[in-house]
């Protein structure tokens, strides 16, 4: 049995820790944190908030994997009552439907966007000028990024197809993502993980066999001293808000003029508020110089439209500035597979969602907890084909 450490106790380092694990594997997992998930983790309380507005996609790889190991639990999908209720900020005004040149923009095949053209530039060429902002602006919802126009058309157009597909991909785990954790770290208990909480690593542990580094990109930097260890991400406002129930409220409200995307959790799973209340999570991208202030003031405003009333009906409200949070996003000339590699050389892993791996969204940090597993137990079986004279010549 070969000795892999995780260092990292998110959605990344326990899938890495499962997949060592079920494959006899002794894995000692170590997490800063009191408790386990990273940006999975489900608050406590009445508001069972998640760290941004979290869903899990019904074609992503992880549901499969999860599913077929009883990890996956009850889901909500978006009730049909709810699916006419989506409603988008255009020239200022709310309206039912996006723009006509959106939609011709979501039909063109994620293969026809180039990868080292901006996305903005080749949608123009699609759909005219103002559509092709319209289609930017709407992936708010997956990319959390100020200028969505900028990025690689390839990359956007890709998470466009998926954002917009029929029926919807998004599903949500009832009670929050805290749940798929929960049943995550008592798999890899029954596995004989050995998980540490609150173990900050601040160097390298010494070790006997592999690690895997599935911390942020930032943490990983630091901890292994490379500064090569860095890709783009975005910077946001997180905001949290509950309200007394109207039945008039939208389930989305998606902001087509710039960057932006409230949603009414609530609306598929009731149990993440108190009874009689909404419960209504947003993240909107800001650029570099913007302050938390100015994501707040622009989630107001989205209030404004699509809530009528909603200041006399607060009932709590939480906001927080993230840098750094929201995954990788490629620019043009660039696509997954030019982000920080896994194999750092010397039995070291990366695992998260700013390395080298495909997806969307947690897919990026499932496959390359997998992809990192599957390296670390590789580098391990090799290690042991030493025979006794090698032992002894080394």
């Amino acid at each position: 049995m070969q000795e892999i450490t995780v260092v990292g106790g998110g959605f990344a380092g326990l899938t890495a820790a499962i997949t060592a694990a079920e494959s006899g594997a002794r894995v000692l997992l170590y997490e800063a944190h009191h408790t386990l998930g990273g940006r999975a983790r489900t608050a406590e309380g009445p508001y069972r908030t998640n760290d941004g507005p979290h869903a899990l996609y019904h074609r992503g790889p992880h549901r499969t994997w999860l599913k077929q190991r009883g990890l996956l639990g009850p889901m909500a999908a978006l009730p049909p009552r709810e699916g006419t209720r989506f409603r988008f900020r255009s020239g200022g005004e709310l309206r039912r439907m996006p723009p006509l040149a959106l939609l011709k923009i979501a039909r063109r095949p994620a293969e026809e966007a180039p990868v080292d053209t901006d996305f903005l530039t080749w949608a123009t060429g699609v759909a005219g000028e103002t559509g092709a902002r319209a289609a930017a602006h709407f992936m708010g919802v997956a990319l959390f990024h100020h200028d969505p126009g900028s990025l690689s058309a390839a990359f956007v157009q890709e998470r466009l197809r998926r954002a917009t597909a029929l029926p919807p991909e998004a599903h949500y785990p009832r009670g929050g993502w805290g749940q798929v954790i929960d049943r995550m770290a008592a798999r890899a208990w029954d596995l004989g993980v050995r998980i540490e909480t609150t173990s900050r690593v601040d160097e390298l542990p010494e070790r006997h066999g592999p690690v895997i580094v599935a911390t942020s990109l930032d943490a990983a930097r630091r901890l292994l001293g490379d500064d090569t260890l860095r890709w783009t991400s975005g910077r946001t406002t997180l905001v949290d808000v509950a309200l007394r129930t109207c039945r008039r409220d939208p389930f989305v409200v998606s902001d087509l003029d710039a960057p932006g995307w409230l949603e009414r959790f609530t609306a598929q799973d009731p149990s993440l508020a108190p009874e009689g209340q909404s419960l209504i999570q947003a993240q909107l991208p800001i650029g570099p110089e913007a302050s938390k202030a100015d994501g707040a003031a622009h989630a107001d405003a989205l209030l404004d439209l699509g809530f009528p009333g909603w200041r006399d009906r607060t009932t709590w409200r939480r906001e927080a500035l993230a840098g750094g949070r929201t995954g990788a996003v490629d620019l043009p000339g660039t696509s997954w597979r030019d982000r920080p590699a896994i194999d750092r050389g010397d039995g070291v892993y990366l695992a998260g969602d700013q390395v080298a791996a495909p997806g969307l969204l947690s897919e990026v940090s499932f496959n390359s907890g997998l992809e990192a597993a599957s390296l670390a137990l590789r580098a391990g079986r090799c290690a042991d084909t030493r025979t006794p004279l090698d032992l002894k010549q080394n």
